[in-house]
């Protein structure tokens, strides 16, 4: 029996039947037809489907979507469009911090909640003291986006294009 659920969806809400076992990433792609957000691993191991989940990026294949009734997503579509890219998309880009672009909108919504959480504060494992705010370091950056693998190995750049955006929000 399938159950209904309202996700608000970069902005917009959308109600749905969904079956009980459908993943937030399946919701998104298979019902919604926002197919920016990936599947790559579908095991929670690659970071491919990464979007924002009331504030907090999360691994969309690894939630189910009738657990986030209610609940806020932005995805890649949500973050900026064509004609104004999100600093981060235009970072990628200016950076070429991609080369297939198939993890791409996973490390950019990464990346987006990346900055969220040293802004508030919240630190990593490789934070030096818990009780301060942490530093914007590369291994700052690498430990946090350690969770979003690029089979290209652009790496670099995507440090580089998330170094730009940080700057110049200092």
């Amino acid at each position: 029996m399938p159950a209904t659920v309202t996700l608000r969806v970069n902005g917009a809400a959308h109600t749905l039947a969904l079956d009980m076992r459908t993943t937030l990433l399946d919701a998104l792609r298979e019902h919604l037809h926002l197919t920016g957000t990936k599947k790559g691993c579908d095991h929670g191991q690659c970071g491919a489907c990464t979007v924002m989940l009331d504030g907090r990026r999360v691994n969309a294949c690894l939630a189910l979507a009738v657990m986030h009734d209610g609940a806020e997503i932005t995805t890649v579509e949500g973050l900026g469009t064509p004609e104004a890219l999100h600093p981060l998309q235009a970072a990628f880009v200016r950076h070429d911090g991609y080369q297939c672009g198939y993890c791409t909108p996973g490390q950019i919504c990464s990346a987006v909640g990346m900055l969220e959480e040293v802004s508030r504060g919240v630190p990593s494992h490789v934070t030096a003291d818990l009780a301060e705010r942490p530093l914007l370091t590369l291994d700052e950056i690498r430990e946090r986006m350690s969770g979003n693998i690029c089979r290209c190995g652009a790496y670099a750049n995507i440090v580089d294009a998330i170094v730009d955006v940080a700057e110049g929000q200092a």
